[in-house]
C-alpha cells in the first residue's frame, strides 16, 4: 500500500486542527490548521519544498497568525455580558423570588429552592410546600422569606 501524499496529509493534520478548536476552548488551533493548509497548498501548487522547510512555514505562518491575529478573533468568541446594577450589592437576593420545598412553620423553618439551589429558610408566617416567596433577607445561609400574596 502506497503512502498518503504530503500534501493530503498536511491538509488532514489542518482539518483534524480545525476540528479540534470546535471542542477545545482558547481560539488557538485554528492557527496551527490554517499554517497546515498553507503548506498543503505550496505541496499542491507542485512547489519543490524540503520536509523541513514544510515545518519551517507551518511554524513560522502558526505562530505568526497566533501572535497577530488571535485578539481579533477572541472579540467574536465571548459571551453576552450583562451590566450589573451598581446599586444592588452582589449577595443582596432580597424581593428576589423562590419556590418553597417544604413546609415552613415560625419557629421551625424549613427549605426553599433558589436558583437552582436549596437554601434553608425560616418564616414568621406558615408556608406550604410549593408555594411561591419574596426573600426578605439573607442570615449567612438561611433566608428569611415571606409568602407572596
Amino acid at each position: 500500500m502506497d503512502a498518503l501524499p504530503n500534501e493530503l496529509l498536511w491538509f488532514l493534520f489542518g482539518l483534524v486542527m480545525m476540528l479540534g478548536e470546535i471542542v477545545t476552548p482558547g481560539f488557538v488551533l485554528i492557527f496551527f490548521g490554517v499554517g497546515a493548509w498553507l503548506v498543503s497548498l505550496l505541496l499542491w501548487l507542485g512547489l519543490p519544498v524540503s520536509f523541513t522547510t514544510q515545518m519551517v512555514i507551518f511554524l513560522v505562518t502558526s505562530v505568526s497568525a497566533l501572535l497577530f491575529f488571535r485578539k481579533y478573533g477572541t472579540q467574536f468568541s465571548h459571551g453576552k455580558v450583562v451590566k450589573a446594577d451598581p446599586e444592588r450589592a452582589v449577595d443582596d437576593i432580597r424581593g428576589d423570588r423562590a419556590v418553597a420545598t417544604s413546609d415552613i412553620m415560625p419557629g421551625r423553618g424549613g427549605s426553599v429552592e433558589y436558583n437552582g439551589t436549596h437554601w434553608s429558610a425560616e418564616s414568621d408566617s406558615t408556608i406550604t410546600k410549593g408555594s411561591p416567596v419574596e426573600i426578605v433577607e439573607r442570615k449567612n445561609l438561611i433566608l428569611t422569606v415571606k409568602p407572596i400574596q
